[in-house]
């Protein structure tokens, strides 16, 4: 039995969880904690190769480990479905959420990004996640969606409190179930009256699509949720990074060029979405373990960030090195669609913070960690 104690809702060992991926990595590449109930994969050729192999591996079941259960979960969000269900929904969405609507937006970003920017003074505190690195993705994605202007911060709100979290049951609880119903209950809402008045945003575009109302408002959620949480706590691990790291933070600022590279680089080093789960559907026998069918298993992105098998020096964060693949967006046919809006916006916001305050510091002290079992990173970083 290992002696490794692995618990992704652990707030302690959040912090600093590198060590215990890599006994992981060496000592237990197929982890199992009793107590809990789910094995983990922290490899990056098991977690890459488990994420490409949805007759194993399912989502149907859930994805995050506090809601992983034998019941499917029944649900028209694409993350929670297998294929053949899950091709259908990906190909009409793909229709109407395209790169080449999302990179129109480049302008929007940089115009966002400049307004936001300028009310930090030098000098003066400024919390680059509250005030900048949250509002960035939630000000882009609910004006991609038509949500009109009124009711945009209400609704960041409303998805900051989906993610509240309660010890000993994570995200399970009645705050967060009431804030996600709500937000349900408004895109509900607010597609209705698209279908009755349509324009060119996307809410539109779903409802003229072939889905289900209810598919459309599970998208819609799916949008508003993992496009602005996700992208939020990247732009506060960039912060905090390159305070560490001044050099790679003057380099960035001399050159722009770059800022591409240096977002790959951050979402292999400090993954936002660090653990994604899986229900097996049927048995897998990896470095001489036997995962039984009907298990939990975690595929560890962020460990997999870090594995020396694939990366040289996996612990030195390095702006300027080559990656030719990491698994932080996903991978096969759960790879996330809006990737490419999520890289627009991390290499505007990041390019506009290097040319605005090039050399920010970070308060530690009052600077603030966010926690679940799946989202890892800051809730409030104060810079000055």
């Amino acid at each position: 039995m290992s002696s490794i104690d692995y618990d992704p809702m652990d707030v302690a060992l959040d912090v600093a969880p590198y060590d215990v991926w890599r006994r992981m990595r060496d000592e237990a590449p197929v982890y199992r904690n009793d107590r809990l109930g789910f094995y983990a994969l922290s490899r990056y050729d098991d977690v890459a190769t488990a994420l490409r192999d949805t007759t194993t591996y399912s989502s149907a079941h859930g994805n995050v480990l506090e809601f992983l259960s034998e019941r499917e979960m029944q649900s028209g969000m694409m993350i929670l479905t297998d294929p053949p269900a899950h091709t259908r929904l990906r190909s009409q969405v793909a229709r109407v959420f395209t790169v080449r609507r999302t990179s129109a937006l480049e302008a929007d970003v940089a115009a966002i990004c400049d307004e936001l920017l300028e009310r930090w003074t030098p000098g003066e505190d400024f919390d680059l996640v509250q005030d900048f690195g949250a509002l960035v993705p939630s000000m882009v994605m609910t004006r991609l969606l038509g949500v009109p202007e009124e009711d945009r911060e209400p609704v960041r709100k409303i998805i900051d409190t989906m993610f509240h979290v309660l010890p000993d049951v994570g995200m399970f609880n009645d705050v967060a179930g009431a804030a996600m119903g709500e937000l349900d209950r408004y895109l509900a809402g607010l597609l209705a009256r698209r279908a009755a008045d349509p324009g060119d945003d996307l809410l539109s575009g779903l409802v003229r699509s072939d889905l289900t109302r209810r598919e459309c408002v599970e998208f819609a959620m799916l949008l508003a949720t993992a496009g602005t949480e996700t992208v939020g706590r990247l732009l506060g691990w960039a912060a905090v990074l390159l305070d560490q790291h001044p050099d790679q933070r003057a380099a960035l600022a001399a050159d722009p060029s770059l800022v591409p590279a240096a977002v790959e680089e951050l979402l292999r080093y400090e993954g936002p979405s660090p653990v994604q789960g899986r229900w097996t559907k049927q048995p897998v026998t990896l470095h001489g373990t036997t995962i039984p069918a009907g298990s939990k298993v975690l595929l560890l992105t962020s460990s997999a960030g870090r594995d020396e098998r694939k990366y040289a020096e996996a612990d030195r964060f390095d702006v300027r090195r080559s990656i030719d693949h990491h698994v932080s967006f996903g991978y096969g046919v759960h790879f996330c669609l809006g990737a490419a809006l999520a890289r627009l916006e991390s290499r505007v916001a990041l390019t506009k913070m290097l040319a605005h305050h090039p050399d920010w510091v970070v308060d530690h002290e009052r600077s603030v960690r966010a926690h679940t079992s799946t989202v890892r990173g800051w809730e409030h970083v104060l810079v000055h």
